[in-house]
């Protein structure tokens, strides 16, 4: 037997709502396709999607008391270079530098809750 599903997506939990929501907002460059205030906020990424919530009250200092996250959204991207333009103009520049792999370059961001962003540019696309 498997798992039969119809769709993905990826839902992280904040204390930090709005500003999550800002942070995806521009970095999508588009508002949530739904959106609860002070709960839930949902995007629409192509064939994804990313959802963001505020924990119950009863959840909250489990979440505020995490000490690093474990989620990676990746990010598959034509240009890196105009994508960490991008990252850097909203206030959220990657820390590190562009690394070179056998699929093609890639680095590391954060978003504000730190949690990782891996933006992606296959080989072969845009090389330098």
């Amino acid at each position: 037997m498997v798992l039969r599903y119809t769709e993905a997506s990826v839902a992280i939990a904040t204390v930090n709502l709005e500003t999550l929501i800002n942070f995806y907002t521009q970095l999508f460059g588009e508002k949530p396709i739904a959106l609860i205030p002070n709960v839930y906020a949902e995007f629409q990424l192509m064939g994804l999607q990313l959802g963001i919530f505020q924990p119950k009250k009863s959840y909250e200092l489990e979440f505020a008391n995490a000490t690093k996250s474990n989620i990676s959204l990746c990010l598959e991207v034509s240009n890196l270079e105009a994508a960490i333009a991008h990252l850097t103009n909203i206030g959220y520049t990657p820390p590190g530098k562009i690394s070179v792999a056998s699929h093609g370059r890639e680095i590391y961001a954060y978003d504000p809750d730190g949690n990782r962003l891996i933006l992606h540019q296959a080989k072969g696309v845009n090389d330098h």
